[in-house]
């Protein structure tokens, strides 16, 4: 592999305070100094992180620092997605399906030296298996493992209950044993510290975590891939995408992704920006609290009562607009929902069609709440029989344009058959915690699929309820038991097209019994500084995303752009200049640059699930 590097400028006092002023995050932030000869991929992030332990992380921006750290068994391709090897580099199944062999690739090391063998792959399915706050996040994907041994170091051997489908798809990453053996509770904060997270085998090293500020990594020099061309990657959060936005501009940052379609409009003709649009592999759905339970089957959480009739669901469902969603809110940037697997994954996805959609229709959707027991009041407002008047709070983020949009579609077009909503839009981390709690009654969420299906259908499987009061890992909190009989056969049929129909009729479940309206299935919608970088490989190849990727490739391969010419002295596109340090703070920030030592004053700054 070549590695090509960008030799870093300084740039000039009045271009570094101008370009600075606009550069807004969450709190203040010293960024690292940058040495002359490094190349520094800085990536804005605007989805806060919950967890960088892979045991527990789960929001779309933890996981993805997750794949650039630590190597799978196996990894959807970059070019289309169908398995690869990771840590793996072949496998074998039995002739019943119930046994799966991987050989363990030789010569990988752990970033301290200790090489990657197949016991690191036991302990960790071992550990899931094991204790429930290590299932957190990946839990679904063993429930049907018998055993998990390792024979010797380069031979691991998995017996499943039943045949699984999704072996060669185990979206888990494997952690060094000597590393984690050490930690006895997964849920403990020192698991997201430097030196438990520091240590893996992945194409990037993670080497600073400051929560809500930044996650810093370096290139992993013996990556058995081979070593990225970039020196560093840096994820620096931002309060919002306008901010980001700002940055990027500016070439205080270099990547940013989840673009408002105005924004990504905005930038099409910035001559140092490219733009990239793809299918995603995202759906956004609104989750409707239908009566929230954990894993005993015990209540838990405030929904309102109203909602644990399918009527009132239904009602729901046919009161909204997606189209309008997608039109007004996503600027046409997207696809109308309907099953739970994207429409980018065509032979799972499924859609409902003409006649069985729930369809805009206000005057039936009066007609079911009236049939539920829910009469017009004198002030517009519906009451039950319990003289309860039909007011639903809905939750969303607080940083997320299209949380603050739509929330004025839905009260609007609830508001019009007599339910009052009362919108309540907050930090990333509060909505993970009342949603997964069942604290609330509507609420804006969304989830990122793999390409096989089996882990998003899994999100919504009894067996994902929470164990206690909370979880991140079931989204709507759903347990049906038709449901998660279609999904136990779907996971056990082997053959892809028979297997496709059951996926089919789980989705077809899913959407009857409404624990959410899947509004639609965004696109990515991304912008890079072309001036530093020349390309970004995309997955699928030519057509994809390149941010939130399933697997590394994005930023593993990133090529910088060739040095810009010129005396040497002058900018070169954008960035931060070296020789110094910036602080960034919540408001304006200005920069000095005096002999080569920058100094900053900033103002006040401001306060700011997958």
């Amino acid at each position: 592999m070549v590695n090509m590097r960008v030799t870093g400028r300084r740039r000039g006092r009045a271009a570094v305070a101008a370009a600075a002023t606009s550069l807004m995050v969450a709190g203040p932030l010293v960024l690292p100094a940058q040495a002359q000869d490094e190349t520094v991929l800085r990536v804005a992030l605007v989805q806060e992180i919950d967890h960088l332990n892979p045991f527990t992380a789960s929001f779309a921006s933890s996981t993805m620092i997750g794949r650039m750290t630590w190597e799978f068994l196996t990894l959807p391709s970059a070019e289309d997605t169908s398995p690869t090897g990771g840590v793996a580099e072949s496998w074998q199944a039995s002739e019943d399906g119930l046994t799966w062999t991987f050989a363990i690739r030789e010569g990988m090391t752990w970033s301290d030296g200790e090489p990657v063998t197949a016991e690191d792959a036991a302990f960790t399915f071992n550990r899931i298996m094991d204790d429930p706050k290590a299932a957190e996040a990946n839990g679904s994907y063993v429930t049907n493992f018998a055993s998990v041994t390792a024979p010797d170091e380069r031979t691991l051997v998995i017996e499943t209950k039943e045949p699984q489908s999704s072996m060669t798809a185990l979206d888990v990453p494997i952690v060094p044993e000597h590393v984690w053996s050490g930690v006895e509770d997964m849920s403990a904060s020192r698991t997201d510290e430097v030196d438990i997270v520091g240590v893996g085998d992945g194409p990037f090293l993670i080497t600073e975590f400051r929560r809500n500020e930044l996650v810093r990594l370096k290139a992993n020099p013996d990556y058995w891939r081979g070593r990225a061309q970039i020196d560093e990657l840096q994820f620096v959060s931002f309060k919002n995408p306008a901010a980001a936005v700002n940055a990027l501009r500016n070439g205080e940052v270099d990547f940013v992704n989840r673009l408002t379609p105005v924004q990504f409009d905005a930038l099409k003709g910035d001559p140092n920006i490219q733009t990239n649009q793809a299918v995603g592999r995202r759906y956004r759905d609104l989750l409707i609290n239908h009566g929230a339970r954990n894993l005993d089957r015990q209540p838990i959480g405030d929904g309102h009562p109203a909602l644990e009739d399918i009527r009132v669901r239904r009602a729901i469902a046919m009161a909204i607009q997606p189209r309008e969603l997608v039109d007004k809110v996503s600027g046409g940037y997207a696809q109308v929902g309907g099953g739970v697997v994207p429409a980018i994954f065509e032979k799972y996805h499924w859609e409902p069609g003409e006649q069985g959609r729930y369809g805009f229709d206000p005057a039936a959707a009066e007609a079911l709440l009236d049939e539920a027991g829910y009469r017009m009041g004198p002030d517009g407002v519906r009451v039950g029989p319990g003289g309860k008047p039909l007011e639903l709070r809905l939750l969303g983020r607080s940083s997320e344009d299209y949380a603050q949009r739509a929330a004025e579609y839905v009260s609007s077009w609830l508001g019009d058959v007599g339910i009052r909503v009362n919108p309540n839009l907050v930090s990333d981390n509060e909505v993970n915690e009342l949603s997964s709690g069942g604290e609330y009654d509507l609420a804006f969420s969304g989830w990122g699929t793999s390409p096989d299906p089996d882990y998003v259908l899994s999100l919504h499987t009894c067996a994902n309820l929470p164990v206690a009061s909370g979880s991140s890992s079931s989204p709507a909190l759903f347990c049906d038991d038709e449901y998660d009989r279609l999904y136990q056969q779907q996971r056990a049929e082997l053959d892809p097209d028979k297997r496709a129909g059951i996926v089919h009729r789980a989705q077809q479940r899913y959407y009857e019994q409404i624990p959410s309206v899947v509004l639609q299935y965004d696109n990515a919608l991304e912008a890079y500084r072309s001036d530093k970088f020349a390309e970004f490989p995309k997955q699928p190849a030519g057509t994809g995303q390149i941010m939130e990727q399933s697997g590394y490739w994005g930023f593993y391969g990133a090529t910088p752009a060739e040095p810009a010419t010129g005396d040497g002295g002058g900018d070169d596109g954008g960035g931060i200049g070296t020789g110094g340090w910036i602080a960034i703070g919540g408001g304006v920030l200005v920069v000095l640059v005096v002999g080569g030592v920058a100094l900053s004053r900033r103002g006040k700054s401001v306060e700011d699930r997958e």
